[in-house]
Formats: C-alpha cells, sequence, structure tokens
C-alpha cells in the first residue's frame, strides 16, 4: 500500500535528520494518512479512502467531498478518486438536464 493521499496526492518527502555536532543522515517525512469514511451527497454514498489530515482539513473547509473532488485535478487524485469524480460528475449533469 503506497503511502500517498488519494485526494492531494502527497507522498513521503526526503530530507536529512541534523544532529547537535551539524552531522546530516537521510531520512524520509511520510505523510499523516487516515482511512476515513467521506460521504457524497449528490451520489448519496459513502466511500472509504486513504487521506492526508490536512486533506481532511480541506474537505471541511470546502464544504464536503463533492465540491473539492469536483474542483480537483486528475494528475492528484487516484484511480478510486478519479472514478468518483466521473460518478459525481456525470450525476450533477443529470440533475441540471432535468
Amino acid at each position: 500500500m503506497s503511502r500517498r493521499c488519494e485526494l492531494t496526492g502527497v507522498g513521503p518527502m526526503v530530507g536529512h535528520s541534523v544532529s547537535h555536532s551539524n552531522i546530516k543522515t537521510k531520512r524520509r517525512f511520510l505523510p499523516s494518512l487516515k482511512k476515513v469514511k467521506l460521504a457524497s451527497e449528490a451520489l448519496g454514498q459513502s466511500y472509504s479512502l486513504r487521506i492526508s489530515n490536512a486533506a481532511l482539513r480541506t474537505l471541511d473547509f470546502k464544504g464536503g467531498l463533492d465540491p473539492f473532488i469536483v474542483k480537483a485535478k486528475d494528475e492528484q487524485l487516484s484511480v478510486t478518486a478519479q472514478r468518483i469524480k466521473r460518478q459525481i460528475k456525470a450525476k450533477l449533469a443529470e440533475q441540471a438536464a432535468a
């Protein structure tokens, strides 16, 4: 299982641990991921996604999964999130036509 956020695409970063004597050793900074169930209001379903805590805060700010995922770029989204995005867009287009 990759350590990558399914909504924002945030992954591990590389840097240095610096000791008191200024010796630098390589280390990895892993994102803080959480497995969360998110509800889509347009589809009336909930989806289980592995997202970062920062993405969860952004979802709360944007107003939920639907507004966030519709405006997100496809390059950042995982395959599962892209499928959800297509379903939401189709449902919103269907509601707009009716």
